[in-house]
């Protein structure tokens, strides 16, 4: 289905309704060069950085083949980002675009720059969430067969549930089919383990990002509806509520207002949306160049003594809940404390055990490397599987039924913060190269999204009001998603507050679009579940 095809009348010169915006104008052919040559230079930048890294540390050089693969998981992953920026930073420009505010092209250019700003000053937090959905094995052995086929089936189902449901218009989230992939992934992998229920989903963790994910459509639509009838109480400006009428613009004050709430929602959807790519992209490198990402070569040395002391207060919390029980060596605590996540049975006096012995280990290491930046290569990969083990374990403690205190609780809270430093982190050009990918996407396919938004929603043409409320609850929403990190969906956000605003308004629902993306809402899951965990299924046989 063609852009004109989904435009039918609305886009078309001369048939327009009044006040709906020309959205056939095509990029000029400098623009277009333009386009190109930042995307050249920005995956040639990734790799030079690619290759200085691993230079730096001394990695031994990959083979061409593993080169290859690691080229290849890496664009596809770039690939997820940019189907990101043109299917759902679409809604940060409608409301912009249908009231005037900005010619179109020059708002999706706003907008791409303001996600790539996003993606540049991003805290990180929500990096890592969804990497905390997967198996265990898996993200210890993300280097194997196994690895690449849990990354390839994961972004590949994402990216073709996307298309697919951008061909026809659908608002949808690629936090949803992402966090589907994720989940397919698992259960393929628990059912090709034995069905035994231990290398599946982490559930607890699921539904944390499912709460999420269901209260950010519902968030939207009564926030936004509220704000709106907040607004006609408080500000009694006339011109506010009032549909464009022509082409021309809005009052200064008004234009201001709309430019700056879709800069926020294109910053905010940048600082959240951009994340989950560079989590996956951090799992790809750490499987294929360990010695240069498994751990975080930046900690300053003098986080050293600071890492001791809380790696001993958590030994001491560990062996308390301990007596009598032998002290394992360290590659048998290792194997105690991978079982008992698997399991997710960790209350037991063998766990605490073995991470005493995990907790003595690292420090004795790091103590005699002297910091975690000068760790040799040779036991790196080692270093950080026992690092992720601890900071893993103790996250989940708690769930598992440990009685913590409030002092034993703050001090492996402590210790995992610090874990988690050394393991989580991110190098300045993976973001600059998701920043690139998610700004860029954001200047291709934007149209079919924003026709939806901006005419398939309400039963009226948005008014100022509207879009502004709309896009304020939007930014606000994500904003405090990121500052907790937790990934929710810009889509649901901004087209279910559209909705609100459209009925708090009494202006109407086109319900047939509203149940087509209700529908959408409700297939993303099952869908991208199926796809991830069959596409997994085929590569486990490829690789």
């Amino acid at each position: 289905m063609s852009d004109t095809a989904v435009m039918s009348s609305p886009g078309a010169a001369g048939s327009r309704p009044a006040g709906v915006p020309r959205l056939d104008h095509g990029m000029h052919p400098g623009g277009v060069i333009a386009f190109l040559l930042v995307l050249v230079a920005g995956l040639g930048y990734a790799v030079v950085s690619l290759i200085t890294d691993m230079n730096a540390v001394g990695e031994a050089p990959l083979a061409y083949g593993a080169f290859a693969l690691l080229g290849l998981a890496l664009l596809i992953a770039l690939a997820f980002e940019f189907v990101n920026g043109f299917h759902d930073t679409a809604n940060a420009v409608a409301t912009v675009i249908y009231t005037h505010s900005l010619p179109p092209l020059v708002a999706v250019i706003w907008s791409g720059f303001f996600n790539f700003l996003g993606v540049m000053l991003s805290s990180g937090a929500v990096a890592y969430a969804i990497v905390t959905l997967l198996p265990v094995e898996l993200i210890l052995h993300v280097g194997s067969g196994a690895g690449y086929a849990m990354i390839f089936a994961l972004l590949l189902a994402a990216i073709i549930w996307n298309l697919g449901t951008w061909a026809f218009g659908l608002p949808n989230s690629s936090s949803h089919a992402l966090i589907g992939s994720v989940l397919g992934v698992g259960l393929a992998n628990q059912l090709m383990s034995g069905a035994d229920g231990t290398s599946g989903v982490d559930w607890g963790q699921a539904f944390n990002v499912f709460k999420a994910l269901l209260f950010s459509p519902i968030c939207g639509f009564v926030l936004a509806a509220l704000l709106l009838l907040a607004l006609k109480f408080t500000v009694r400006r006339k011109d506010l509520y009032e549909a464009p009428e022509g082409d021309a613009p809005p009052p200064l004050w008004i234009r201001s207002l709309l430019i700056l709430t879709c800069t926020l929602v294109s910053f905010f959807h940048g600082g959240n949306d951009g994340q989950k790519g560079m989590g996956l992209i951090m799992l790809i490198l750490i499987g294929a160049a360990p010695t240069a990402y498994a751990l975080n070569r930046t900690m300053a040395d003098d986080t050293t003594p600071a890492f001791m002391q809380a790696s001993t207060s958590a030994s001491q919390v560990f062996s308390a809940r301990a007596p009598g029980a032998p002290v394992p060596e360290a590659a048998e605590a290792r194997r105690t404390v991978t079982e008992a996540l698997k399991t997710k049975d960790l209350n037991r006096a063998p766990v605490f055990a073995a991470l005493a012995a995990l907790s003595n280990d690292i420090a004795a290491n790091v103590k005699n490397y002297g910091a975690i930046r000068t760790v040799p290569a040779a036991q790196t990969q080692n270093m950080r599987s026992d690092m992720y083990l601890a900071a893993d374990a103790v996250r989940l403690l708690p769930k598992a039924g440990a009685d913590l205190s409030d002092a034993e609780t703050g001090t492996l809270k402590r210790y995992a913060g610090l874990l988690n430093d050394g393991t989580r982190y991110i190098p300045g050009w993976v973001k600059i190269c998701v920043a690139l990918a998610l700004g860029l996407g954001t200047m291709v396919g934007w149209k079919r999204i924003v026709v939806t938004v901006g005419e398939k929603i309400g039963k009226t043409h948005l008014t100022y009001a509207q879009g502004a409320s709309a896009e304020i609850v939007a930014a606000g929403t994500i904003g405090l998603a990121e500052l907790y990190g937790l990934p929710v969906s810009t889509t649901h956000i901004l087209s279910s507050g559209v909705a609100g605003t459209m009925a708090a308004n009494g202006s109407g629902l086109q319900m047939s679009t509203v149940r087509n993306m209700a529908l959408a809402w409700v297939m993303t899951l099952p869908a991208a579940i199926t796809l991830a965990a069959g596409l997994f299924f085929i590569l486990r046989h490829v690789f």
